[in-house]
């Protein structure tokens, strides 16, 4: 499982039809976090990926202007704004078009990111979702910027 983290001031996320596009969620400081699915992922990449939203420490403590990162985003009691993304899992290693063989099917995906939602709305966060598999528009304030790549095949 793989999953960008950005921080945020702000972020929404829109489904796009084919005439309009209808806002979903919006957040104001936090997290926005992009999930892509692994064929091999299981609920031991969920608690692992969740975990570290939980817990990274990404956000300025006012208290201590020399450590710049030393805040989690409860912490700061933040939101996180969640949405999948299956082309993180892009393999572009050869040619020019990715690869996604490497992405969990669409049913199976679909359990897995909404468990990583759950398991993040257990940890004392206000979560907001995107739509699965839908056409998306994200937009976003990064702050920093502060862009972080989580890998759970990684973690060793």
């Amino acid at each position: 499982m793989r999953a960008v983290v950005q921080r945020v001031s702000s972020a929404a996320v829109a489904v796009v039809d084919r005439e309009t596009a209808r806002g979903i969620a919006t957040i104001g400081q936090g997290l926005l976090v992009f999930v892509g699915i692994e064929g091999a992922d299981n609920r031991e990449d969920v608690r692992y990926i969740a975990s570290k939203v939980r817990g990274l420490r990404i956000f300025e403590d006012p208290a201590d202007t020399s450590r710049h990162l030393n805040l989690s985003v409860i912490d700061i009691s933040g939101a996180v704004l969640v949405v999948s993304q299956f082309t993180l899992l892009g393999d572009c290693r050869k040619g020019l078009r990715p690869s996604f063989d490497a992405s969990e099917r669409p049913e199976r995906a679909r359990t897995l990111y909404e468990e990583v939602v759950a398991e993040l709305r257990m940890g004392q966060l206000e979560v907001h979702c995107g739509e699965f598999r839908a056409n998306m528009r994200v937009s976003l304030v990064n702050e920093g910027p502060v862009t972080v790549l989580l890998d759970s095949r990684r973690r060793f």
